[in-house]
């Protein structure tokens, strides 16, 4: 230190001019980033997420975070994210979105069917936010709606399922019988029945999205019953670990599960929800976004197929990539008539188009689907 204060008033001039040729540069270079990297001058926008699990549920919840974390990485400092998680749909819901509108979010996502009357509530005081509710039709003026047609990833899973089953019996546990679950169910056993005429697919409701123990247990009487292939639309371990830990096979309708079922899994279809979040998201940040209804598919990205197990053949493999490829592109469509519900009467006719209105009224099960439209079974 004492060397360097004998330094001459010359090196030190040097040396200072040397460093201001260096912040000239680093700020120049700054100013050429693209404009995302910066935040608005108004501060970014606050976006929030509110959900009916736990984030580490390995499915729906979990998708909706991997959402929420795609957002926050494609946008930087344009936006700063958070979320509630298990919060169930009750008054705590009308809570918990008060409390995000209180902590200056202007954008929230609402990313359970339950959530629509507090949200309609909320909304209605707080007409400056911006709220998406998930899965229901809908809205109102600052209120818009979004789903996806996992029906279609539902209807390859069925056909793997369909190839790789021995006893021909399926088992399938869901929440509740709301139209959008009864769509993954119908397609996936016409899937199954496409390459498996002698398939059934027995489904046993619990009364709740989110509830391990019963969960369980429905996986169990599966079992106990015949079923070699089990199936969730809810959190993967009480149906998907009961399934590997009892020898038959599993698959998904939320997420990508074969990291942590090694020995069952065979596929599922896997929610995308980042680039649908990340399209809301800017649209609200340049002012754009309306109340609209918005629906998407494999064609878009929003709808995967999960990776594929070890049990599964190559031959299998290829068939179901073939299948996603052909919905993609709009060569095969998955509900087509004519088109029977299991009591025979006919809610598809030749020729007929499906579409959102259509789906949204779905509240029947096709031929092959065994168990009740309620939780009694």
């Amino acid at each position: 230190m004492k060397a360097q204060r004998r330094q001459t008033d010359q090196w030190t001039i040097g040396w200072c001019a040397s460093l201001l040729l260096l912040v000239a540069l680093f700020f120049t270079q700054l100013s050429l980033l693209p404009v995302d990297s910066a935040p608005p001058a108004g501060g970014p926008l606050r976006v929030g997420f509110i959900m009916v699990g736990p984030v580490t549920d390995c499915g729906w919840n979990e998708a909706h975070h991997n959402g929420r974390l795609f957002v926050q990485a494609a946008l930087g400092r344009r936006v700063e994210t958070t979320e509630a998680e298990n919060v169930p749909e009750s008054a705590e819901a009308e809570r918990v979105l008060e409390k995000m509108v209180s902590q200056g979010n202007k954008l929230i996502f609402a990313t359970s069917y339950g959530y629509m009357e507090p949200v309609l509530r909320v909304a209605a005081r707080h007409p400056d936010v911006v709220f998406m509710q998930v899965n229901r039709p809908g809205g109102t003026k600052n209120v818009g709606t979004y789903f996806g047609s996992m029906h279609e990833g539902m209807y390859v899973t069925g056909v793997v399922a369909g190839r790789m089953t021995k006893t021909n019996k399926l088992g399938f546990v869901a929440g509740h019988p709301i139209n959008q679950i009864l769509q993954e169910i119908n397609a996936y056993t016409l899937g199954a029945r496409s390459v498996n005429p002698k398939v059934t697919v027995r489904v046993i409701w619990i009364g709740n999205w989110y509830d391990p123990p019963a969960e369980s247990e429905a996986a169990r009487a599966l079992i106990d019953g015949g079923a070699d292939v089990l199936a969730t639309i809810g959190a993967y371990q009480p149906v998907l670990g009961t399934a590997e830990h009892s020898g038959v096979y599993s698959v998904g309708a939320n997420g990508d599960q074969h990291k942590l079922l090694p020995k069952s899994w065979l596929t599922g279809g896997a929610w995308n929800w980042g680039p649908l979040y990340e399209k809301v998201t800017e649209s609200v940040e340049n002012h754009t976004w309306h109340s609209s209804s918005n629906f998407y598919g494999m064609k878009d990205d929003c709808i995967k197929l999960a990776p594929f197990g070890t049990a599964v053949p190559k031959k299998v493999q290829d068939e179901a990539v073939a299948l996603a490829e052909k919905i993609k592109q709009g060569k095969l469509v998955v509900f087509k008539g004519p088109l029977r519900d299991r009591d025979g009467l006919v809610r598809l006719s030749t020729g007929q188009n499906v579409n959102t209105d259509w789906l949204g009224k779905m509240n029947w099960l096709v031929s092959g689907v065994e168990g009740t439209l309620t939780k009694t079974q």
